[in-house]
């Protein structure tokens, strides 16, 4: 009689566990059906408005002229006056050369330009004598004449040649003196007394100086092909050295190239810096700032509202409750706004702010939450 009451005892226990599990399931999935519950999406109105930037990128100020000064003609060097860091004027002497062979080539066309002019005066004095003399008929035959005439210009253009000789000659031996062609500074010095020097390739390898004008020098940078559409001429730009960290130099653009280099895909750009205390040296980099100010209203979204996509770059507008990916172009980027551009985007138009693949194209979007855009 104790088994058989045991035995109804331990169903009963069972059948009552089992239903406290199973009401206790059941509320756990009542409260994860709750949790569920699709979030609100925030979404913005879009809008216009200007976007100002600015470019940083490192640049190399170069001298404002440069000249590498070889010799004319090969020859022997016998006195240097200047040497590296001398500051020199434009015509002042740098180096005289000697080349005995061109004393001889004078020699050679002086005695040739006399002597055609001895030539030329001979036969000029002839055709006189003979014009003189046909004056009286029958005297001078008109082909002797003739003859006269041709040898005296003849002899006149042998002895302009000779002149033109000379001239050369002496042209050269003045290439024999090498001088400063603009107001600089001798930045190297490749040249000895007594060395052999010569054009370049022929008779120097290397340049007898560098000239290099210093009081004003050239900063030069290459913009992105991407923000060469911002350029403008005369706008100011700032920019710093690393020899003077704590110094903020300042210039404007004063030249664009008007081109892309071929090897760089960016335009090269001039900026005029006055040295007049020639601080800043030629070859130095310097890391310059160039503001890209607003010129016309653009559309501009918050970063996080642009999807970069392996295939696309698109945002997300919601239209009658539905999602919609637009595909757009990305401009400038500042302060966590961007400019994009197509899509047919409108003022106004409501995009999602915090977009994401997980919101699919063509899915439904009821429950949506406006927010400001920035």
């Amino acid at each position: 009689m104790k088994a058989k009451n045991i035995i109804p005892f331990v169903l009963a226990s069972v059948s009552i566990g089992f239903t406290a599990c199973n009401s206790s399931h059941g509320e756990k999935k009542a409260e994860n059906t709750v949790a569920a519950a699709p979030a609100a999406i925030d979404v913005f109105p879009l809008q216009k408005d200007k976007l100002s930037t600015a470019f940083q990128t490192p640049a190399e100020l170069i001298a404002w002229q440069q000249v590498d000064l070889y010799a004319k003609e090969n020859s022997f060097v016998r006195k240097l006056y200047v040497d590296v860091g001398s500051e020199v004027k434009a015509g002042q002497l740098l180096v005289s050369l000697e080349a005995p062979e061109l004393n001889s080539r004078l020699a050679a066309a002086e005695s040739r330009l006399k002597s055609q002019e001895a030539i030329y005066t001979a036969s000029k004095s002839q055709y006189d004598r003979l014009y003189e003399t046909s004056k009286t008929p029958g005297t001078i035959s008109q082909n002797d004449l003739d003859q006269a005439a041709a040898r005296k210009n003849s002899d006149l253009a042998q002895w302009e040649a000779a002149k033109a000789a000379h001239k050369e000659v002496m042209i050269t031996q003045g290439y024999l003196e090498i001088r400063a062609p603009f107001n600089g500074v001798i930045s190297a010095r490749n040249a000895n007394p007594g060395a052999y020097v010569g054009p370049s390739g022929k008779g120097s390898e290397f340049p007898m100086f560098t000239l290099q004008e210093q009081r004003k020098l050239r900063l030069v940078v290459s913009v992105p092909e991407a923000y060469t559409g911002y350029l403008d001429s005369k706008t100011a730009v700032s920019f710093t050295v690393k020899a003077m960290p704590n110094e903020t130099f300042k210039g404007q653009i004063n030249r664009l190239s008007g081109a892309l280099d071929a090897r760089l895909r960016s335009e090269r750009i001039e900026i005029d810096v006055d040295n007049n205390n020639k601080r800043l040296l030629p070859g130095m980099i310097a890391e310059v700032n160039i503001p890209f100010p607003a010129k016309d209203s653009t559309l501009i979204v918050p970063k996080s509202a642009l999807v970069n996509s392996t295939e696309r770059t698109f945002v997300i507008r919601i239209a009658n409750n539905k999602a919609e990916w637009v595909d757009v172009k990305k401009g400038r980027e500042s302060g966590g706004k961007i400019e994009v551009y197509g899509g047919n985007l409108q003022p106004g138009d409501q995009l999602v702010k915090k977009a994401s693949e997980e919101v699919r194209d063509g899915s439904d979007v009821k429950n949506v939450k406006a927010v400001a855009a920035f």
